[in-house]
């Protein structure tokens, strides 16, 4: 798979600064583009090289900000909606140069994260002027195009992946549920998913706060339902008891029957492993993972969850037969030697085996 930095290509700063030209007449595309792509350009990574366009940018616009975002907006309401992550870069400018023109860059902010997201660039602005961000986002979460009511809710979740964490809101996320009291009856799934991601980063500091909120909303309808279940994975990947008893993830009176798993397994093969549930009644809503323990360097162990199955089984018993992949990916490493694998069943271990990884 290509990396995602070569979006950021000869012919996306190309198409870029016509697009610029187009608008800003002044625009020096030849030294923009000497500039861009300097000596050490390869070796630059995805947000480095974001940074570097947005930051380029504002040395060939007018110096005067407002101007530069007029010229922007223009620019960026016919640049190729399709480009979404390459596009960013238009909100990192404003992140660079517009943290002390609050309601220009809330307003370009806005525009911007439509068919792309503002989520990394507004965290600047929570952090420097909470209380107005914070209501600016309340109120996108009443805008009637779904990218900005997503921003309301993706730009200040706690631990947003690839950016700066907002601190008082891991400590505090009083402020982030009231984001997410109006978001979590929108109907679009793109924002439904973020007011879970949102819920599910807020669960790791302040899993109680997470607790009250899916009791308050619970079986209220299926959409609501969706997002506090994917809101509450990392709890009920870790066993969390009362999440799990929120869920119907009961004890179930069962035993794990036929185990089979493969003793010895290859480095790029799959782990085959398969078992029978036997209940004494009807099994209902279940649960099922299974673990890996992982042989780690300096004979450290680490454990990783996996998602089976989760639903409604109208049956007494059940069968399983599924498989792990070891295949080699660059962002695993494997170390050979003793690992196991373990069967969870709603939140309870179950049934361990050691199997060699070689």
């Amino acid at each position: 798979m290509e990396p995602l930095k070569n979006k950021y290509n000869q012919n996306y700063i190309d198409n870029l600064s016509s697009d610029i030209k187009k608008i800003y007449k002044d625009f020096d595309t030849k030294n923009f583009k000497k500039d861009i792509f300097d000596k050490n350009w390869k070796n630059t990574e995805l947000k480095n090289r974001m940074r570097r366009i947005s930051v380029t940018i504002g040395v060939y616009l007018p110096q005067d900000y407002k101007k530069a975002i007029d010229i922007l907006k223009n620019v960026y309401k016919q640049t190729d909606q399709t480009k979404g992550l390459e596009n960013m870069i238009f909100q990192d400018f404003v992140e660079v140069y517009g943290l002390n023109y609050f309601d220009i860059s809330m307003r370009a902010l806005e525009l911007f994260t439509i068919n792309s997201s503002s989520e990394f660039a507004i965290r600047q602005f929570i952090l420097k002027y909470p209380t107005k961000t914070m209501y600016q986002m309340l109120l996108w979460t009443k805008s009637d195009i779904v990218d900005i009511r997503r921003l309301s809710s993706e730009g200040c979740r706690p631990r947003l992946p690839w950016a700066i964490a907002l601190n008082s809101f891991k400590q505090d996320p009083t402020r982030v549920f009231e984001i997410l009291e109006i978001l979590k009856h929108d109907t679009e799934r793109y924002v439904l998913r973020s007011v879970a991601n949102n819920l599910n980063d807020i669960s790791k500091d302040n899993p109680n706060m997470v607790l009250n909120f899916i009791r308050q909303n619970i079986n209220i309808n299926s959409n609501i339902d969706y997002v506090l279940k994917h809101g509450s994975r990392t709890m009920l990947k870790n066993g969390d008891k009362t999440a799990l008893g929120l869920f119907g993830y009961k004890p179930i009176k069962a035993e794990i029957k036929n185990f089979k798993c493969d003793s010895i397994v290859k480095i790029g093969e799959r782990l085959n492993f398969g078992f029978d549930i036997a209940g004494i009644k009807v099994l209902g809503d279940i649960r099922i993972e299974y673990i890996i323990t992982y042989k780690l360097k300096n004979n450290a162990q680490g454990d990783k969850i996996y998602m089976i199955s989760q639903k409604n089984h109208k049956a007494e018993n059940l069968h399983i037969d599924t498989s792990h992949n070891f295949k080699r990916i660059s962002t695993k490493v494997y170390n050979a030697g003793v690992h196991m694998l373990t069967i969870n069943i709603n939140g309870e271990e179950k049934i361990s085996k050691e199997f060699v990884l070689r």
